[in-house]
């Protein structure tokens, strides 16, 4: 199968919708699919390079949240499209509504994901929880670009049932973004100067919907506040506010972007994962902790699918109460036994998450929107030979009466 991703941004290691798409391009190349990505950009192998497009105060939220809109060119995208044999739009911005013209217009299967929340787009604006303008956000969503896809990639049920409650029509398929092999619970030896001290790590972009001001404010509330090392992996906008918010703590957190295979150690080293975010469509890093025996602790928020991942009421907390999340974090420090055999059930538990599981369910959509294209266009052809015989058929009476006539 060639299979084609449009997105606006392919290569970053700060966003969570650009790493499950190398993560899945990959893991698709495996198991013998060819994979091409229109994006942004330096040249590469398999990549269609489009420039970078500027929206006024669009892109300046956007660069603050390190990511950016792509400027569809037509000739870019005609190519491409015409390469492939079915097309998946990651994002629902100008790059991916031109793309959706040029496969209709090339009679290209495609499909689309849907990876971005309203919360998320009004949470940085500044009007957080407002019904009216999450309403209109996902109306927005669906009218410029939703209502001309027939399949969605829905990364969690949670995110398929809001599409359903705000009147998507679409056929939605839940997948999982997926986890990857190289997590697993082995566990890393801390470094020398943590190793007297209980790490609690958090993975994610540092800006409000993800609420890491919760944590650090936990923290100060804990009995073993003079213990705790607090890791921060991931940047963003809200960099300088979360330093200065932990400058009461004993213990500087840590704030820092990792690659894999850093991170992955990180988890393996680290006593607790907590997920505070208020907003989340499913949350990859919190089942990446879990893989490597992490006994998350996790926001409770009626916006969040990542509340879905507990096996336990202890690994849950009130959205947005940090008193509450500092009782859990004391509890799991004081319980090390029970934290242990959580350990082992969230590692096992997550093996249902695993992207060899998430490729196959991806591969079926992708066949299913193709079939139905290939369908589609026999029917097509049928209808029109149809029309060709009624035609003749139409000719050769006129013919014959003619014949009649001049006998007469």
């Amino acid at each position: 199968m060639k299979i084609l991703f449009v997105i606006d941004q392919y290569k970053s290691h700060n966003n969570g919708i650009s790493i499950s798409t190398v993560r899945f391009a990959d893991s698709l190349r495996k198991v013998g699919h060819e994979v091409r990505i229109v994006t942004t950009g330096e040249p590469d192998e398999n990549l269609y390079i489009v420039p970078e497009r500027h929206v006024l105060i669009a892109t300046w939220y956007a660069h603050a949240q390190d990511q950016l809109f792509a400027k569809p060119k037509l000739d870019v995208l005609q190519e491409a499209i015409s390469w492939c044999d079915v097309v998946h739009f990651l994002m629902p911005w100008k790059l991916s509504q031109t793309g959706v013209k040029i496969a209709k217009k090339l009679h290209k299967p495609y499909t689309a994901a849907f990876h971005v929340q309203a919360e998320n787009v009004t949470y940085n604006i500044g009007i957080g929880k407002s019904k009216f303008a999450i309403n209109f956000i996902y109306w927005m969503f669906r009218n410029m670009f939703y209502k001309n896809v027939k399949h969605i990639h829905c990364p969690s049920q949670f995110i398929a049932d809001e599409l359903k409650a705000h009147k998507y029509t679409n056929q939605l398929h839940v997948i999982s973004n997926g986890i990857n092999d190289c997590f697993t619970p082995i566990q890393n030896e801390k470094p020398s100067e943590c190793k007297d001290k209980i790490i609690i790590t958090m993975v994610g972009r540092l800006s409000i919907e993800k609420k890491q001001d919760i944590l650090i404010k936990a923290v100060a509330k804990s009995k073993y506040k003079d213990k705790i090392q607090l890791i921060f992996a991931g940047r963003g906008p809200r960099t300088n506010y979360y330093k200065k918010l932990a400058k009461k703590l004993p213990i500087q957190p840590i704030f820092d972007k990792y690659c894999t295979q850093d991170l992955i150690k990180v988890l393996q080293y680290s006593d607790l994962y907590v997920h505070a975010a208020e907003v989340e469509i499913e949350a990859i890093s919190c089942l990446e902790a879990m893989a490597c025996g992490l006994v998350p602790i996790i926001s409770n928020s009626p916006v969040s699918a990542t509340k879905q991942f507990a096996l336990t009421e202890k690994s849950l907390f009130e959205n947005g109460n940090s008193t509450d999340l500092a009782n859990k974090i004391d509890y799991w420090i004081e319980h090390p036994e029970e934290k242990a055999e959580y350990s082992k059930q969230y590692a096992e538990y997550v093996k249902n998450y695993h992207i060899a599981t998430s490729i196959q369910k991806f591969e079926q959509m992708l066949q299913t929107a193709m079939d139905e294209n290939n369908a589609a266009e026999q029917k097509a052809v049928a209808n029109a030979a149809n029309e060709i015989k009624m035609d003749i058929a139409d000719n050769t009476i006129d013919n014959e009466d003619n014949v009649v006539t001049g006998e007469i």
